[in-house]
């Protein structure tokens, strides 16, 4: 197991939880315990917890109350349910309040783990797939960053106020880094009509400097490649 995943046992039966985390340890995960469901939201809340295993009726707090504050504060790692009854109606009340699966006591450690393997093997290729999509809409260079999704553009953490066909050139130029787009290129690209009078090209790229660069006279950024057209230089 490349990174050790830390699981939070939420059971009000000491042997159950002791006995339960035995078994994790020994496949390699780190485990942190609780008797009841305020304690496990606590856990919840101070620790980084990759997935959670929740027992329904508890003192104090029981599993389905602590489940639904944990989904309130935003605590999106995935939750197993046990319950010593088989109802149904325990079942479908967990699973509509945000659990991600359910196991019924008496249960084998063998079945557990292997929903425990299970929700973290989906949870993990669940929040890769969401990076990836994340990171296919913002384009960085050194600390120059453009979001697509947000319409942003930032200098080293700093908001860049712009306008949208300034946004559109940077837009242009980031997503190509170091390929030299002309003046009349640039043009065409983001008007869609033939270019006519370039010269706004020119004004923009200026704004666009006075804006991201720190000295606009020598630019770390936005280049001139004279006759030729701008680039953003790769870093």
């Amino acid at each position: 197991m490349e990174e050790k995943h830390c699981i939070l046992i939420v059971e009000d039966d000491k042997e159950i939880r002791e006995g339960i985390e035995i078994y994790l340890k020994n496949q390699g995960y780190k485990v942190v315990q609780a008797a009841n469901g305020a304690e496990g939201l606590k856990a919840a809340k101070e620790t980084e917890i990759h997935l959670a295993i929740v027992d329904i009726m508890m003192p104090v707090m029981d599993g389905i109350t602590m489940l639904m504050k944990m989904r309130e504060e935003g605590l999106e790692f995935p939750v197993i349910m046990l319950s010593a009854k088989s109802e149904e109606v325990d079942k479908i009340l967990g699973l509509n309040m945000g659990a991600d699966d359910y196991v019924t006591k008496p249960f084998t450690p063998m079945e557990l783990l292997a929903r425990v393997n299970s929700q973290l093997r989906r949870y993990s290729q669940y929040s890769n797939a969401t990076k990836k999509e994340l990171n296919e809409h913002v384009f960085t260079i050194g600390g120059l960053e453009l979001n697509e999704e947000t319409v942003e553009v930032s200098v080293d953490g700093r908001p860049v106020k712009m306008t949208p066909m300034e946004f559109k050139i940077v837009q242009l130029l980031i997503k190509n880094p170091g390929r030299v787009f002309s003046a009349d290129e640039i043009y065409e690209r983001i008007w869609n009509e033939k270019a006519v009078n370039t010269d706004t090209i020119m004004v923009h790229v200026r704004n666009i400097r006075e804006k991201i660069e720190i000295d606009p006279r020598n630019p770390k950024y936005l280049k001139v490649v004279w006759g030729v057209g701008y680039k953003i230089e790769k870093q």
